[in-house]
């Protein structure tokens, strides 16, 4: 039996969510259940009651709004929980189409693929203006080379993702899940992918950031939080050869100097010089501590992989004697 559940996190979507719900699928070819669950990051709306009219399976409720990356954290767990094999978020605002979430698991469901993500054509997307096409290119770009993928949207949120590596997942950034979640990925070696899909216009502005600057800033701190947590040598070994580099230009200056006999008049040149060597030297000396501190978080994040699978391996071994004794297990609640 293969579960999907299809995730998707919520702010003051009550007028959206309803189209939403009614676009995805109920059946898809490889999957015996599909259930609905919605994270309510503290709406201000109706969006949790609409939810249960609507019957949505499980609704998680935050409150108060705590961002897109704590949502979509909320969601994961709960959906390991619930004992989904294929996760899918997608958006409340109706962006994605709700059939294309045939084409994301059809990936997965084949065992070729861990997480599949929703390219939605960024250089020819007539939703996007010219600026928005360039700067997600720019990101998306920058993102495939951090992370070592081939992913031609790095920021898209329709994404699929395998049960095994959704519980190596790991989201630590407050802004969006989006890149930390491929640097991560790209890292860890998962099989990672993207398949085309149909996008609609969004007539309301995004509720994630409030202006492009703020946007580009906020993912640009993101990235490289995320990919200074993966490879904290070579981005602080290669910080600190820049600074030393640096370092050399001026004391060159004053052994330039010198040599002609006009030393005295540029020690300057000489202090500046030798302080960059000497902070260069520290932040490389830094980069060898991360790696240290980066290995033992592997082997934390290892064990925790490994309890979840405990537990999963628990949670069946109790189901089949419950069936072989014939007692009926309750449904869970859905968190409220």
């Amino acid at each position: 039996m293969t579960k999907l559940i299809v995730q998707i996190p919520c702010y003051n979507e009550a007028d959206d969510l309803p189209a939403t719900l009614a676009a995805i699928p109920r059946v898809i070819a490889g999957i015996d259940t599909i259930e609905i669950l919605v994270i309510d990051d503290g709406s201000h709306d109706r969006t949790s009651e609409i939810a249960r009219l609507w019957g949505v399976h499980h609704i998680v409720r935050h409150r108060r709004n705590r961002g897109l990356a704590a949502a979509f954290r909320s969601g994961l767990k709960t959906a390991l929980a619930e004992g989904a094999d294929i996760i899918v978020n997608t958006d409340a605002d109706g962006q994605y189409e709700g059939a294309d979430i045939a084409l994301l698991v059809a990936p997965i469901v084949a065992q070729r693929a861990d997480i599949v993500i929703g390219d939605r054509g960024v250089a020819n997307n007539e939703h996007f203006g010219p600026l928005k096409r360039r700067l997600q290119r720019l990101g998306s770009g920058v993102v495939r080379r951090l992370s070592c993928t081939d992913i031609g949207d790095a920021v898209s949120g329709f994404r699929a993702i395998s049960r095994a590596a959704a519980q190596q997942i790991n989201i630590t950034t407050d802004f969006s899940y989006t890149t930390d979640m491929l640097i991560q990925a790209g890292r860890k070696r998962l099989a990672i992918t993207s398949v085309p899909i149909r996008t609609h216009a969004t007539p309301r502005p995004s509720r994630l950031f409030s202006s492009i600057p703020r946007f580009i800033v906020n993912t640009g701190i993101t990235i490289a939080r995320a990919y200074t947590t993966y490879n904290p040598l070579r981005a602080f070994v290669g910080g600190g050869m820049l600074i030393a580099l640096l370092g050399l230009m001026p004391i060159l200056r004053f052994l330039w100097f010198w040599a002609l006999g006009d030393g005295g008049g540029h020690i300057q040149s000489l202090v500046i010089g030798g302080s960059l060597l000497i902070l260069g030297s520290l932040v490389a000396i830094l980069g060898v501590l991360a790696d240290l501190v980066s290995a033992n978080r592997k082997l934390l994040e290892t064990a925790l992989t490994e309890i979840r699978e405990l537990h999963d391996k628990a949670d069946r071994q109790s189901s089949n004697r419950s069936e072989q004794a014939g007692v009926e297990i309750p449904p869970r609640k859905a968190a409220g």
